[in-house]
């Protein structure tokens, strides 16, 4: 029976999950400040929790306590168990009281790192917690003041707790390699997830009362859940991630709060650690709520961008996270293009100097970000921007001049450099030109010369002024080299002789003083 009812229960859509599984860098999130519509964030593992896995709770696998001493941190001793009724079997007006019970029970924390130890209690609890995630999702009555204070400590006891992390490698805190890096599982996933599944449906239960529930899930409570999206478990930041979100659409009045919390994270990440395994996930739910937020951009939303999403191009681990923090900053330039002058020249601030891989993560993201930038805009900042590129060009790790010369395929870029070639060209052909000599990739070599003739053959007279600047600015060089040349050669000359001087004075000086010596004598 319990199956037909489960089977019954709506799915997640798991749209977001195969966005995530292929970098999540374009990810389609609901409009948090849609009201119900901001639900449907979802990562087909949150919300789809499989009953069929585990054995259904029944009315002799649902047990109470008698003469246990319980308390939410779990440091008590179990002395008996004593089986409770099911739901099915009690009267709709004792069901209420008999969540209690059962929320109470399950405040009991039990020890994960000993397998062997406590296995008939942690198999009753299991069963409760399942019980408890039925009940709440088939839930028709608004929940009481009691029951949502219950609830609340129920998962405070089981979730809030100190994270153990493991020693990591170098090149994991770098960002590389990080697909073969096993992640570490929490051995108590078993009751956690069970436990997240309750959390996220009671959060997205209809019959939760937001004025009601405010007051208990207050700002602590938020702050410990974004505590623990420093968890090395990608299974529970998974789920953070939706609960976070649905959260976030459900209370209202801890919005501005939220974001602020999230914005203290990456702060203390940018500029103190650099170390935290959730940024992702923030950045995630970050990326649906800009989506939602409404024009014109609030100068706090403007004052984040610049403080918070802007720096996070500086950890060395960017790689880790650069697909959601690419998306979230390209929303912002999508809603008021306005600020692409202020990205661009964020990224030539944090423009990576020695890290080839880094470089090219730039240019991808340059991309996306020139995409929605309009001529006002480009044009503010297309001398420095280009300074930069023209460096990118004359690269020599092939993959980021190459990742550079890709620029003219995007058609909305090159119309921007076509209507300010007079200013671009004389900026990049020295390195189109340097590159078509002397580049040792071939390939390089050939897509510097199709943006060559791209140039010539839109402007030839312009393209001709620009290479006989080249030319001349060349000789000038040229010129300045053989000078410098010669300048170091009459210097070395001039050592030379004073050397050989300061040696035939003291050949001398030697020859007279062994003369004396043989006069005395």
């Amino acid at each position: 029976m319990l199956k037909q009812i489960l089977s019954k229960l709506p799915r997640k859509s798991s749209r977001t999950s195969d966005s995530r599984e292929n970098g999540g860098n374009h990810a389609t999130y609901s409009n948090v400040s849609g009201g119900a519509r901001s639900s449907d964030l979802g990562t087909g593992k949150p919300g789809n929790l499989s009953f069929s896995s585990f054995p259904a709770p029944n009315s002799t696998a649902d047990v109470g306590c008698k003469g246990a001493n319980l308390k939410p941190n779990g440091n008590h001793v179990l002395s008996s168990y004593e089986a409770l009724p099911a739901f099915k079997d009690v009267p709709a007006s004792e069901k209420p009281n008999l969540f209690i019970k059962k929320l109470n029970l399950c405040c009991v924390v039990f020890d994960f790192n000993d397998p062997t130890k406590n296995l008939k209690e942690k198999e009753i609890k299991r069963q409760m917690l399942l019980e408890l995630v039925e009940y709440v999702t088939s839930a028709n009555g608004r929940f009481a003041d009691a029951v949502l204070l219950e609830v609340v400590k129920m998962v405070s006891a089981n979730l809030f707790r100190s994270l153990t992390s493991q020693p990591r490698e170098n090149n994991v805190v770098e960002g590389l390699d990080l697909d073969e890096e096993e992640p570490s599982m929490d051995p108590a996933w078993p009751h956690l997830q069970i436990v997240y599944e309750f959390l996220l449906r009671f959060v997205a239960s209809p019959e939760t009362d937001a004025k009601l529930a405010k007051r208990y899930v207050d700002q602590s409570f938020i702050i410990k859940l974004l505590d623990l999206f420093d968890s090395e478990d990608p299974r529970e930041r998974e789920y953070l991630k939706t609960i976070l979100h649905r959260t976030y659409g459900k209370f209202m009045v801890h919005r501005p709060f939220i974001r602020k919390a999230i914005n203290n994270i990456f702060f203390h990440f940018i500029f103190e650690t650099e170390k935290h395994n959730g940024i992702a996930e923030l950045l995630e739910i970050l990326g649906s709520i800009i989506n939602g937020f409404a024009l014109p951009l609030k100068e706090e939303h403007k004052v984040f961008l610049v403080r918070a999403l802007i720096p996070l191009h500086k950890p060395k681990c960017l790689a880790m996270y650069h697909q959601q923090l690419s998306y979230c900053i390209t929303q912002f330039v999508e809603k008021d293009c306005k600020l692409a002058d202020t990205v661009i020249r964020g990224l030539l601030k944090y423009w990576p100097i020695t890290n080839s891989s880094k470089e090219v993560m730039f240019l991808n993201e340059l991309e996306e970000v020139l995409e929605a930038t309009q001529p006002p805009e480009f044009q503010r900042c297309m001398v420095p921007l280009f300074r930069q590129i023209a460096r990118c060009l004359n690269s020599l790790h092939f993959q980021v001049a190459e990742r550079a010369l890709f620029l003219w395929n995007n058609d909305h870029i090159e119309n921007l450099i076509v209507q300010n070639r007079k200013v671009i060209l004389p900026i990049i052909l020295p390195a189109l030109e340097k590159n078509a000599r002397n580049h040792w990739n071939q390939a390089v070599q050939s897509l510097t010369l199709n943006v060559r003739k791209i140039f010539y053959d839109l402007d030839p007279e312009l393209f001709n002024e620009c290479l006989l600047m080249f030319q001349e600015d060349e000789s000038k060089e040229d010129e300045i080299a053989a000078r410098r040349e010669t300048t170091w050669k009459r210097l070395e000359e001039l050592a030379e002789k004073k050397a050989y001087g300061s040696k035939a004075v003291l050949i001398a000086h030697k020859a007279n003083t062994n003369n004396g010596s043989s006069g005395k004598r």
